[in-house]
């Protein structure tokens, strides 16, 4: 009997950990960004969400592929960027727990570190993973440690190793707050629920040729392969050389785009067709037994054309523009928001293609208000995907503006009601921290944008958010974060530890203005706002000189300036802002003046 040279297991992340695993220092540098690590979280939680841990469905990741190297620990060929992320994700989880004060699973610790025996039987302490290329450094070794301050960033792969790592403790933070048994139910399903195939070989020349095959031929068919070859099946042998063409430009919008072609299909399903729950590996099913309802079966090259409209739609808003590749206000603010891990506001925005300019604009301007709710709020993603899609039935059906209306008013006039005092909530409670940086420059554009144009009418410049968001304009910290001892003693004391990161203590300001005012006292500061061109920021210690010019008084009527800084003053300006951001973002101010 011939000797088996390749084994493959499918397997959970607790079993991918109980091994030891070296990334050799031929292999290539961790190169994974924020968006990478982002989305890997994001898709994860999203299986995960609004179901019971015994329910939750599992979650296939892809593959790794290993071979045997010294001492009992498998060489790692394939695989670096997915498992370096897991092991970033083990030791974040840790950590959020240690600042929750909750002591990691039992479970935990053994995944990021355990003693083996070599062959000498001498015990040997070492991390679940290392990395051996020269570019890695101590930076992974060091947050293992619970010593990621200590680490240092000097090349490529130690910044990107250290940004996973803050980016899924953000992420952690963000999600799950101060509640502790959720994030332990994360830590539950991510372990137990996510599953990989492990393909391990005989040696390193047989995992370099799987390693190759995969990445030039793809690992086995998903639904994307499988819905092709079942219009080619439907199609006669005339319409084959259209079919592949249109299918070969639709796979290269997708994947031109950075997208999942399995995401796509299943957005494209809620906004097509009443459905409005479907996991990505019911796609193939769902089209099989609904063909009369696509009409594939008689028109297999329309089908795929319809395809293909949606998703250059699809990317295009993604990216910002309208279905004709036009700059678009509204849907560059959704970009903006929504950052590139964000895409359940496509449901609507694909049903409601049909819609005349300015009501898909306007259409656009509402998923934006209500999607910052969901985002503020901490509503459920899973949750507010399903509200997408079941309202897609509806939004289908809307012709005219009294239609589209009468569609806003069923649906997102009351969504917005019902979290109003959730918002309000989370705003006077808002730091710096409690959202990723992009979403934090949003915020502050969003607040500095509206002031502007309620003073001045929308111009050029004001109806572009990126005006803000990338012009120039940098976070000032009113109270500095790193104060000088006159600007501590003026600010007097804070119960409030993390007063600086507050929001009522953020403004954006021009660059240069934000380099003069350094981390002195506001009494020196407050002399320099009002030489902003932005009226929040001049109205952080003055009203606006305006003279007669009623349209800025009003604008600016209900800006308070402060003739003193400390934590009171931060608290006030907080709830001013949370005033506007109801303006701002359309929400019912239910709530008051706080207590």
């Amino acid at each position: 009997m011939s000797e088996q040279t390749i084994q493959s297991q499918d397997i959970k992340v607790a079993e991918v950990f109980q091994a030891f695993y070296v990334v050799p220092d031929y292999q290539r540098e961790y190169v994974w960004e924020t968006d990478q690590v982002e989305q890997l979280l994001t898709d994860i939680y999203g299986e995960m969400a609004g179901n019971q841990a015994e329910a939750a469905p599992e979650y296939f990741i892809g593959s790794i592929v290993v071979c045997p190297g010294t001492d009992g620990v498998l060489d790692l060929i394939d695989g670096q960027q997915r498992m370096t992320t897991l092991f970033l994700m083990l030791c974040a989880i840790r950590d959020r727990l240690g600042e929750l004060g909750q002591p990691p699973s039992g479970a935990l610790e053994p995944q990021i570190a355990a003693v083996s025996v070599d062959a000498s039987g001498v015990d040997r302490f070492r991390y679940r993973l290392e990395l051996q290329y020269e570019d890695s450094g101590d930076v992974l070794e060091r947050i293992a440690k619970e010593k990621a301050e200590e680490a240092e960033t000097t090349t490529r792969s130690t910044t990107n190793i250290m940004n996973a790592y803050e980016t899924v403790l953000g992420f952690l933070r963000q999600e799950f707050a101060e509640d502790a048994s959720k994030l332990k139910a994360f830590y539950g399903y991510l372990t137990n629920k996510v599953k990989l195939i492990r393909i391990e070989t005989q040696d390193v020349a047989k995992a370099l040729k799987i390693f190759e095959t995969i990445n030039d031929r793809g690992v086995g068919l998903d639904a994307m392969d499988l819905l092709k070859n079942l219009l080619f099946m439907k199609a006669n042998r005339e319409q084959f050389d259209k079919l592949k063409n249109v299918w070969k430009e639709l796979q290269d919008t997708i994947y031109e785009a950075g997208e999942k072609p399995l995401r796509f299909l299943r957005y494209f399903i809620f906004s097509r067709y009443d459905v409005d729950q479907l996991r990505e590996d019911e796609i193939y099913t769902w089209f099989a037994k609904h063909e009369p309802e696509c009409g594939y079966g008689s028109e297999p090259v329309a089908f795929a054309n319809e395809l293909l409209s949606a998703a250059r739609a699809y990317t295009r808003f993604l990216g910002g523009r309208d279905e004709k590749g036009d700059k678009s206000p509204a849907l560059e603010n959704l970009q903006l928001l929504g950052g590139k891990a964000a895409r359940q506001h496509l449901i609507l925005l694909l049903a409601g293609r049909h819609l005349s300019a300015p009501l898909f604009d306007r259409l656009a301007r509402e998923v934006e208000n209500l999607f910052f709710v969901y985002v503020i709020t901490r509503e459920n993603t899973r949750d507010f995907e399903r509200n997408f899609a079941r309202w897609s039935k509806d939004l289908r059906k809307v012709k005219g503006e009294a239609e589209f209306d009468a569609f806003i008013e069923k649906r997102f006039v009351p969504s917005k009601a019902d979290l109003a005092e959730r918002f309000a909530d989370a705003f006077r409670r808002l730091y710096g921290f409690s959202v990723q940086q992009y979403r934090l420059r949003y915020i502050l554009a969003k607040l500095t944008q509206y002031i502007e144009i309620e003073a001045s009418n929308e111009n050029e410049i004001t109806r572009w958010l990126s005006s803000y968001v990338k012009g120039g304009f940098e976070i000032e910290h009113i109270f500095p974060q790193s104060p000088s001892k006159e600007a501590v003693e003026e600010f007097g004391p804070a119960e409030d530890l993390e007063i600086s990161e507050r929001i009522g203590n953020l403004v954006l300001v021009e660059k240069p203005i934000n380099a003069s005012l350094g981390n002195g006292p506001f009494s020196e500061k407050r002399k320099v706002y009002p030489q902003s061109a932005l009226l929040l920021a001049r109205a952080v210690s003055e009203r606006p000189k305006v003279g007669s010019n009623t349209k800025i008084n009003k604008a600016v009527a209900d800006l308070e300036p402060f003739e003193h800084w400390n934590e009171g003053a931060v608290g006030r300006r907080q709830e001013m802002m949370r005033r506007l951001a109801c303006n701002v973002w359309d929400v019912p101010d239910k709530s008051g003046s706080p207590g």
